[in-house]
């Protein structure tokens, strides 16, 4: 399968038509039909449902249009890298992310190195533990900062000098907000919002909360904060989330309140082991070890 091909199938996704693609393409409407049914044919498998006015994707269509676009990326990026492999030193770096305050320490190794080559770019992709690594493993990333990561076998890795500490973020007319702490025995009845990550490791809160996360009330799970703090102003549950993530003013609905003993979570600088960064990659991360430290073994 060329990768001409599948930027055509890309275009084609894109503008959900064959002829917004082929002017988009510069390319006649017959062309492109004739390719897209040849990669049909050659997979074997239907791609598209053409309608009157627009096209979808079948399932094997949308499965071809995910890893379409990890290919395309990733060749995108080594074409970058290897034309930017000179005394000068410009390009991309892609740093993968949980949400945490504690990313600005990564912000300010950054902001440090812009100042001496302005000509490298930072590329953020926010997500949970499972997204990062996925797209680690692919090259997709250069580097991931994780939150309370144990798997670290495949990676090296940084420790930030630094932890995110454990909140529950909440209706400010909710009962357990006239307390300023939570304990774990406040949250075994409640109903109970957690990150994805925390749903699907059951690991990362059990010890405090003296649970297992199947004896517990999970209403609901989230991936990026804003959709549960959503939630919690429909107060659909008790959100638990690392704090400084939602602004919480003392007139505003919401309120967040620490639990007890000051739980907090590690974070980690991640790379793939034995992989060959880029130059502006391999010089970034010059500036993490001396900003932070030399990596964890």
């Amino acid at each position: 399968m060329e990768l001409r091909v599948l930027r055509y199938f890309l275009a084609v996704v894109r503008e959900q038509s064959i002829s917004g693609a082929a002017e988009r393409l510069h390319i006649s409407q017959p062309t492109l039909s004739r390719q897209l049914m040849d990669m049909e044919q050659t997979l074997g498998k239907q791609l598209f449902i053409r309608g009157n006015r627009h096209i979808t994707l079948t399932e094997e269509g949308m499965l071809l249009r995910k890893r379409a676009e990890e290919i395309v990326d990733l060749v995108d990026k080594t074409e970058a890298e290897i034309s930017c492999a000179n005394e000068f030193v410009s390009g991309d770096i892609y740093i993968g992310a949980g949400e945490t305050d504690n990313m600005r320490l990564l912000l300010q190794t950054a902001k440090k190195m812009q100042q001496q080559y302005p000509d490298v770019h930072y590329h953020i992709f926010s997500g949970n533990a499972q997204d990062v690594t996925e797209k680690l493993d692919k090259g997709l990333l250069d580097f991931g900062l994780l939150v309370d990561f144990a798997n670290l076998s495949k990676y090296e890795s940084l420790r930030l000098p630094a932890a995110d500490s454990w909140c529950v973020l909440m209706r400010r007319d909710s009962p357990l907000a006239a307390k300023e702490q939570i304990s774990p025995a406040d949250l075994w009845d409640k109903p109970l919002i957690c990150s994805r990550q925390v749903f699907l490791e059951k690991r990362s809160l059990s010890n405090w909360i003296q649970k297992s996360i199947d004896e517990l009330n999970i209403v609901g799970t989230y991936n990026l904060i804003y959709n549960a703090k959503l939630m919690a102003e429909e107060g659909f549950g008790y959100v638990l989330c690392l704090e400084k993530l939602v602004q919480t003013p003392p007139t505003g609905e919401l309120c967040q309140r620490p639990l007890q003993d000051g739980r907090a979570s590690y974070l980690d600088i991640v790379w793939k082991r034995n992989q060959i960064l880029s130059k502006a990659a391999s010089l970034f991360l010059q500036h993490l070890q001396t900003d932070f430290g030399t990596p964890e073994k």
